[in-house]
């Protein structure tokens, strides 16, 4: 029996429908981050459909009050579905529609900044879900839910991708994983690890302005959380250099972290509003930093990771306000990018240096979104 081209085409195509992969995606969270992730999820859908023989099936999108769910994944109008359809529901509302509907392959993707839904992560693996996440708190509570975690991954065949966790979407946690696990004997790691205090900083060591004029540049153009006292105070930076702290096996605990809060104290309890209002008493103590700087020094606020890295029972870590020369690394950062410094034992006194822009949703949605490609390529289960 003689076959035709145009049968061979049609039957290469009924293939590659048959072993393409579904991805089935729980999104929790949709502020900045969340709504541009779901938006380049669909934008792409066909790209990716087409490429990798992968189809992303976003069937849940929940925020802290109500949850959308469509079996068969949601359109460019998610949006204003979920307003006119989202209903009320908990946790396992989520779990028990992917089984009612036998959904595989199954990724949570938490882009909230909530404690509690962290917590949560230990039961979602349980019921066959591998997570993808930018929230950091996941990684930065007790060491003990820290170790559990990892274990119950294993025992489930599950994964965690968090990427994003640090330096938006850098390469930079998989970096310092993969060293770590090669037997590279890292020794230190520093740098500028917050974009918003990056673009703060800069603007302020560059021009002759007042703190507070700067600052409100960057509030104005979405650099800082909605209250950067966030921000200022340091612990956003601190859960970071924790994070990366965890990755080499080390010992540390968040209170471990040394931070310098750049918020005067008796702006630290204002009402957010009152704040606002009282931006001009940061002047004075930043204009007294940058004038006892020496010649050719710049304002960086710096984390720093060291010690005796061989063993695991933790190393010295601080965030603080430095000057170092404008010549240096760290001082010739620009904008609001970030930059990190990973020395070893193998480069010596020459880091690996990672840098580039370390703030801003789009960035961190579309690391996110790397994540949730790269975890897809893991999962086995194809659809016939």
């Amino acid at each position: 029996m003689n076959i035709t081209t145009e049968e061979r085409a049609t039957k290469r195509i009924d293939l590659k429908k048959i072993r393409k992969k579904q991805i089935n995606l729980a999104i929790f969270g949709h502020g900045n981050v969340g709504k541009i992730l779901i938006d380049q999820i669909i934008a792409s859908s066909e790209v990716i459909s087409e490429r990798r023989d992968l189809d992303l099936n976003i069937f849940a999108i929940a925020n802290s009050t109500t949850v959308l769910l469509q079996k068969d994944g949601v359109g460019e109008n998610w949006d204003e579905v979920k307003t006119k359809n989202g209903a009320a529901y908990n946790l396992q509302d989520v779990i028990d529609y992917a089984k009612l509907h036998q959904l595989e392959n199954l990724i949570a993707v938490d882009n909230t900044a909530n404690e509690a839904f962290a917590k949560g992560y230990h039961y979602l693996v349980k019921q066959g879900f591998s997570l993808v996440s930018s929230n950091k708190i996941g990684n930065t509570l007790e060491l003990d839910f820290y170790r559990e975690l990892r274990q119950l991954l294993l025992e489930n065949d599950k994964d965690y991708l968090y990427e994003t966790n640090v330096g938006a979407g850098l390469p930079l946690v998989d970096t310092i994983k993969l060293l770590h696990l090669s037997g590279e004997n890292i020794t230190r790691i520093k740098g500028v690890f917050s974009g918003s205090l990056s673009f703060i900083f800069n603007e302020y060591s560059e021009k002759d302005e007042l703190f507070s004029k700067v600052l409100k540049r960057a509030i104005k153009k979405g650099f800082t959380e909605p209250d950067p006292r966030e921000d200022l105070c340091g612990n956003d930076v601190g859960r970071k250099l924790l994070i990366l702290a965890r990755e080499l096996d080390l010992h540390n605990e968040f209170n471990d972290v040394v931070i310098e809060n750049l918020i005067p104290k008796s702006l630290r309890k204002l009402p957010k509003e009152e704040f606002f209002k009282s931006l001009e008493e940061f002047n004075i103590p930043f204009h007294i930093k940058k004038n006892n700087q020496l010649k050719d020094h710049v304002l960086r606020y710096v984390a720093d990771l060291r010690g005796d890295l061989t063993k695991n029972d933790g190393a010295i870590l601080d965030v603080k306000l430095v000057s170092v020369p404008k010549n240096s690394m760290l001082g010739q950062v620009k904008g609001s990018d970030s930059i990190f410094e990973i020395y070893t034992e193998s480069y010596g006194q020459n880091p690996i240096v990672i840098q580039g822009a370390g703030a801003g949703a789009t960035v961190t949605a579309r690391g996110v979104f790397g994540d949730i490609l790269r975890l897809s390529d893991k999962l086995n289960y194809i659809k016939l």
